[in-house]
């Protein structure tokens, strides 16, 4: 098992242990457990994200496939978007969602939204510039 899995097998833990809770660097974060099988291996997935509630909409939220600023999107972005749908453990629930990607000035808006309050996310958009934007994805309870 790669340290990357051994380290999201600890928030995951972590997560179920506190009924959605964690500490460490995401403490006071919204973080969610991803559902998501593999578009090409088809085995399940979870993957422990933070995200942006739609102030507007309880049943949306948003995730961003920074990847830490990696020059690639995650593969958990292409599984989202091939499959069109996930599940999310939010607190202890879970639940089904439908999969859609933001883009254009509702991209930007949410996006600098997420990098107001956590500021981690603007300099993951400097690491990234000139290769790639950093996707937002749009998750609503299905």
């Amino acid at each position: 098992m790669s340290s990357s899995n051994d380290w999201n097998t600890g928030i995951i833990e972590e997560f179920r242990a506190n009924a959605g809770r964690v500490g460490g660097q995401f403490e006071g974060a919204p973080i969610v457990l991803l559902h998501h099988r593999g578009r090409k291996s088809g085995r399940e997935f979870v993957t422990p994200m933070m995200y942006l509630p739609d102030d507007r909409d309880t049943d949306t939220i948003y995730v961003f496939a920074s990847k830490a600023g990696a020059s690639t999107n995650p593969d958990w972005y292409y599984n989202l978007t091939a499959a069109g749908k996930a599940e999310l453990e939010i607190g202890t629930e879970r639940h089904p969602v439908t999969v859609t990607e933001v883009t254009g000035e509702d991209r930007d808006r949410i996006y600098a939204e997420q990098a107001r309050r956590y500021p981690g996310f603007a300099g993951y958009t400097e690491k990234t510039a000139g290769i790639r934007t950093i996707p937002v994805l749009a998750l609503r309870r299905a």
